[in-house]
C-alpha cells in the first residue's frame, strides 16, 4: 500500500480564479472592501483591548479611480501587514488571516471573511495587483507586494507613512467597465451601502452665500462623499425607534415604493445570530412584482436579494433586510439547503411573521381587516405552502362576504351552518370571484337566505382547494356553478307546471336552436318563477381545473368553455309565451335569444355573437 499527497500546481490556479472563483466578476469589489473592513475592525478590537496605546483616528476606507493609469485603488487605515505577514497571507491561496484573528479574538471581533479566497478575486478583473501596506506596529516598515496573475510575485520596500493597506488593481482590457465612476458608484451602493466602516468615493461640492449686499460672496466647500450608512436601522435597539425611523429606512431601501403597512424587527442571538427588519408591503394582486425585495446581508455586507433558499417561498413577498453572520458569504445552494442554521432561521422567521399577524389581529381587528386586500395574498400564500403557518393562520385568516363583513374561517362555518349544510352534512361556502358579473346569481342566492363570500384574488383558487382538503366537511361552491336552489344540495323536490310531454317539447326546441354546446348540456329545472328563464351554470370541477391551469401560465384560449344551459320550466316566458307560439322558427329564435341573454349575463357574449344579439334585440323591439 502506498500513501501520498496530491500535488496542486499553482500555475493552474490563476486561470481558474480568473474565470470561476465567483459567478459574477463584480463581486471582487465586495470582497476587497470587506477585507478592508476586516482590517479596520481588527484595529478597533486591538485598541479596545488596550494593545494599541495611541488614538487610532480616522478609519475611513477610500475608493479611487485613475483612468490614465487604468487603476482602481482600495485604501484602508486598518491594521496593515508586516513583511512576514504579507508572505504568510498573500502567498498562500486560501490561508485566511481572518481565521487566525478569529481564533485569538473570537469573542470580540466581528470579522467578515473566513475563506481566504476573497483577495484573489482581484485577479478576475486585473492583470496586475499591487499591495502597499504598513503594519500598525511602531517598528514596522512599509512593504510592496506585486503579482501579475501568475505564481511569480515580488516583495520590496515601499514609501508609506500611515498604517493601513492600499490595494491597487491594474484593470485589464476586458474589464474596463470598472474604471467608470458610475459603474463603481452603483456597485458600492449595491454591496457596501451598510458596511460598518465609512467608505469614501470622491467628493461632493457644496456652496452657500455669506455676507449681505455687495459683500455677499459664495463659499464653495468640498466634503467627502461617504456612500454608506455604517449604523443601519436593523442594528439599533427596537425600543429606541419610532414609526418614523422605520418608514424613513424603508424609503432608503425602496425610494419609489408606497409606505408599507407594518413591519417586524428581528433580533436574536441564540441559537444563531440574526437581525433585520421585514416590511409588509401593499401587495394587492401583484405577487410577482413584489418578489426578490428582501436583501440578505452577512455582517452588513450585501450577499444577495435571492433569498428563497433561506426563507420560505411565501416570505419572499415581504420586503426588507435579513443580516446573519451564520450564513456564509460564498456557499453553494445545496449547502444552504442542508445547513442546520439556515433551517433554524427559516423556522424562526416564519414563527415571528405568524406571531406578528396574530397580534395585529387580536390587538386591532378592525384595522387588520381594513388591510385584508393586501395582507390576504400573503396569508393565503403562506397557508398553502407551509403547514406550520397554516395551523397558526387559521386564527387570523379572515373571509369577506359580498356585504364586506369579515369572519374567521371557524366563525363563518358557525354563521352559515344552519342554512348552508347540504344532504351530505357538508357546510357549503358559496363564493363569487366577480361581484359585478355574478350580481344576478348572488341575488338569487340571497333569496334563499344564503351568504356569499368574495374570492377575487389571483391565489384564491389554490387557497380554496387547500381549505377543502384540510377542513372537515366543508365544500366551496361558486355561485354561478348551479341554480340557486341547488347550490346547497338538499333532498327537496319541486314540481314543474308543465306536463312531461310539454317538458320534452321545450327541451327539443332548445336542443335544435342551440346546437353544439361544446361539452355542455341542457337541463330542465322547475325553479321559482322569479328566477331567470334561462341560466348558464359552469361545472365547479371543470371550471376550477381551467382556472388553475390559467394561473400556471397555460394558454387556454383555444379550449372549449363547457357550460350547462338550465331552462326554468316554471318561468312565464317558457310556460306562457313560448308554449303558445305556433311558428316553429319563432320558437327557435326565441329560445336562441333567451340563451344569448343568459350568456350576456355571464359576460360570455363577444365579437360576432354580441353584434348578432344587439341586432336581434332591435328586431324584437321593432
Amino acid at each position: 500500500m502506498e500513501k501520498g499527497k496530491i500535488s496542486v500546481q499553482t500555475e493552474n490556479i490563476f486561470p481558474i480564479i480568473k474565470k470561476f472563483l465567483y459567478s459574477d466578476q463584480e463581486v471582487f469589489l465586495r470582497e476587497l472592501i470587506s477585507n478592508a473592513v476586516d482590517a479596520t475592525t481588527k484595529l478597533k478590537t486591538l485598541s479596545s483591548k488596550g494593545e494599541i496605546k495611541t488614538e487610532i483616528g480616522d478609519t475611513t476606507i477610500e475608493i479611487s479611480i485613475d483612468e490614465k493609469k487604468k487603476t482602481l485603488t482600495i485604501s484602508d487605515k486598518g491594521i496593515g501587514m508586516s513583511e512576514s505577514e504579507v508572505k504568510k497571507y498573500l502567498n498562500q491561496v486560501a490561508f485566511s488571516s481572518a481565521e487566525d484573528f478569529l481564533k485569538k479574538y473570537k469573542d470580540d471581533a466581528n470579522i467578515i471573511g473566513h475563506f481566504g479566497l476573497g483577495f484573489y478575486s482581484a485577479f478576475m478583473v486585473a492583470d496586475k495587483v499591487e499591495v502597499i501596506t504598513k503594519s500598525y506596529k511602531k517598528s514596522a516598515k512599509a512593504v510592496k507586494w506585486t503579482c501579475k496573475g501568475d505564481p511569480q510575485y515580488k516583495i520590496e520596500a515601499a514609501e508609506k507613512k500611515e498604517r493601513g493597506t492600499d490595494i491597487v488593481l491594474h484593470i485589464d482590457d476586458d474589464s474596463k467597465e470598472f474604471l467608470d465612476n458610475q459603474r463603481i458608484n452603483a456597485l458600492l451602493n449595491k454591496y457596501c451601502k451598510f458596511l460598518p466602516v465609512p467608505i469614501k468615493f470622491g467628493t461632493n461640492t457644496n456652496s452657500h452665500f455669506e455676507g449681505e449686499g455687495d459683500d455677499k460672496v459664495e463659499i464653495v466647500e468640498e466634503e467627502d462623499n461617504i456612500i454608506n450608512n455604517p449604523t443601519p436601522l436593523w442594528k439599533k435597539r427596537p425600543n429606541n425607534l419610532k414609526d418614523k425611523h422605520y418608514l424613513d429606512f424603508y424609503k432608503e431601501l425602496y425610494p419609489m415604493s408606497p409606505d408599507p403597512m407594518f413591519w417586524i424587527h428581528l433580533n436574536i442571538d441564540f441559537p444563531f445570530n440574526l437581525t433585520g427588519i421585514l416590511y409588509f408591503p401593499k401587495l394587492n394582486n401583484s405577487m410577482e412584482l413584489q418578489k426578490n425585495k428582501i436583501q440578505l446581508y452577512s455582517n452588513q455586507v450585501y450577499v444577495t436579494d435571492d433569498v428563497k433558499e433561506i426563507v420560505p417561498e411565501f416570505l419572499t413577498l415581504l420586503h426588507g433586510v435579513i443580516d446573519s453572520p451564520d450564513i456564509p458569504l460564498n456557499v453553494s445552494r445545496s449547502y444552504l439547503q442542508s445547513d442546520s442554521n439556515v433551517r433554524k432561521i427559516t423556522s424562526y422567521i416564519t414563527k415571528k411573521v405568524a406571531d406578528k399577524l396574530n397580534n395585529l389581529f387580536k390587538k386591532d381587528r378592525e384595522s387588520y381587516q381594513s388591510k385584508w386586500d393586501d395582507i390576504g395574498v400573503f396569508v393565503k400564500y403562506g397557508m398553502i405552502s407551509d403547514q406550520k403557518f397554516y395551523d397558526k393562520g387559521l386564527k387570523f385568516a379572515v373571509l369577506k362576504n359580498t356585504e364586506d363583513a369579515f369572519s374567521t374561517i371557524e366563525e363563518y362555518r358557525e354563521k352559515v351552518a344552519k342554512i348552508q349544510t347540504d344532504k351530505h352534512d357538508r357546510t357549503v361556502f358559496l363564493y363569487t370571484n366577480n361581484k359585478d358579473e355574478h350580481h344576478s346569481y348572488i341575488e338569487s342566492a340571497k333569496a334563499y337566505s344564503y351568504d356569499v363570500l368574495v374570492f377575487d384574488n389571483i391565489i384564491d383558487n389554490h387557497f380554496i382547494q387547500n381549505l377543502e382538503q384540510k377542513l372537515d366537511k366543508v365544500a366551496f361552491v361558486r355561485v354561478d356553478s348551479d341554480t340557486a336552489d341547488n347550490l346547497v344540495q338538499k333532498d327537496e323536490k319541486k314540481e314543474s307546471v308543465l306536463s312531461e310531454g310539454e317538458l320534452e317539447k321545450v327541451k327539443t326546441i332548445f336542443t335544435e336552436a342551440l346546437g353544439d354546446l361544446q361539452g355542455g348540456q341542457i337541463e330542465m329545472k322547475p325553479l321559482s318563477p322569479d328566477d331567470q328563464p334561462v341560466l348558464i351554470t359552469k361545472p365547479e370541477f371543470m371550471r376550477r381545473m381551467k382556472e388553475m391551469q390559467s394561473f400556471q401560465g397555460a394558454n387556454l384560449d383555444m379550449l372549449p368553455d363547457p357550460h350547462s344551459v338550465v331552462i326554468n320550466t316554471n318561468h312565464p316566458l317558457i310556460v306562457d309565451k313560448m308554449m303558445k307560439m305556433r311558428n316553429k322558427d319563432k320558437k327557435s329564435d326565441f329560445a336562441s335569444y333567451l340563451h344569448m341573454l343568459a350568456k350576456l349575463n355571464q359576460n360570455m357574449l363577444k365579437g360576432k355573437e354580441l353584434a348578432d344579439f344587439t341586432k336581434k334585440s332591435i328586431e324584437f323591439l321593432s
